[in-house]
């Protein structure tokens, strides 16, 4: 059983309240401006996602940015989760990731996560993002029991809950 209807289109572009950013599926060809993002902001990154996922490696390479955006794109492509990255209205500089992935743990039939770069961190970027995510989610996703990591439920405590029953 697939964790999404068969008929689900999943949003192509998403505004952020405020005019000036929004989020689309992310790409391969995003690369150059997905590393330095990323890397720019590795340390606090490592610390939200390293325990759970190993992301991101502090020898991650460029070749290896672009390999693993390559496969969200064709995860992307497959419905099999979705990264969406964070953009200026020109789409000159990435500025974060919001993930919405099948559930890994018991207890929800989608887990969705976030981050930006650490120049927006308390922002009104990021503010408008944590404050889009969960209504977008509840507006345009077929989710009964969404979970928000590192949001609604701490990533230690989503690591000790059981595993989902479909992983």
């Amino acid at each position: 059983m697939s964790w999404l209807p068969d008929d689900f289109v999943h949003p192509v572009l998403v505004p952020l309240p405020g005019g000036g950013h929004h989020l689309r599926p992310i790409r391969e060809a995003d690369t150059p401006l997905d590393y330095p993002a990323v890397m720019g902001s590795r340390e606090r990154l490592w610390t939200i996602f390293g325990p759970a996922w190993g992301w991101p490696a502090g020898t991650m390479t460029y070749e290896a940015d672009q390999a693993d955006l390559l496969r969200h794109e064709k995860e992307i492509a497959a419905h099999q989760s979705f990264n969406y990255a964070l953009f200026d209205a020109a789409e000159t500089a990435l500025l974060g990731c919001v993930y919405i992935d099948p559930p890994e743990r018991a207890g929800a039939d989608g887990e969705i996560s976030w981050w930006v770069v650490d120049e927006l961190v308390g922002s009104k970027v990021e503010q408008a993002l944590d404050a889009l995510v969960p209504q977008w989610i509840a507006a345009d996703w077929p989710f009964e029991q969404p979970r928000f990591l590192g949001r609604e439920i701490s990533w230690s405590d989503w690591l000790a809950l059981p595993q989902h029953p479909d992983t």
